[in-house]
């Protein structure tokens, strides 16, 4: 999908946002699934198992495959994947670029680096470079 315009359903976004403020002092990740029509539908939070989850993730290894198999089974594909930024804007850090395994995924990065309002934000990495996609809430 290369469109400059996502929707997501509020209620995702809202699971989003929810995790991240479980977690403000540690990235949060997962995956999010989509049906065949390309409609983002769940939420996978999976462990972030970084050295340093301050400012860092990694998807557990396990539980993203798990994530993954539970996706095929529902009929889902892979939407995005997501992480926060508990200290800094929601952009894609030189380390997130670099790691970035899925190219052309879209990566939704929230950040509670914010006052009051958490950001939630939408881009797909490609090579060494990112591009941002317009994120626009809906109701299902």
């Amino acid at each position: 999908m290369t469109s400059s315009e996502i929707s997501l359903p509020r209620k995702l976004t809202n699971q989003l946002l929810h995790l991240a403020q479980l977690s403000p002092d540690a990235e949060i990740c997962g995956l999010i699934g989509a049906d065949s029509n390309g409609m983002p539908l769940s939420c996978y939070p999976v462990d972030n198992s970084a050295d340093t989850p301050k400012n860092r993730f990694l998807l557990d290894a396990g539980q993203q495959i798990a994530a993954m198999k539970q996706m095929r089974d529902k009929g889902e594909n892979l939407f995005a994947i997501f992480h926060s930024h508990p200290d800094t804007p929601a952009v894609p850090s030189a380390t997130d670029i670099e790691q970035a395994g899925y190219q052309g995924a879209l990566h939704l990065i929230i950040s509670l680096n914010t006052k009051g309002v958490l950001e939630l934000r939408g881009f797909r990495i490609v090579g060494q470079h990112f591009k941002e996609v317009a994120l626009n809430l809906i109701e299902v």
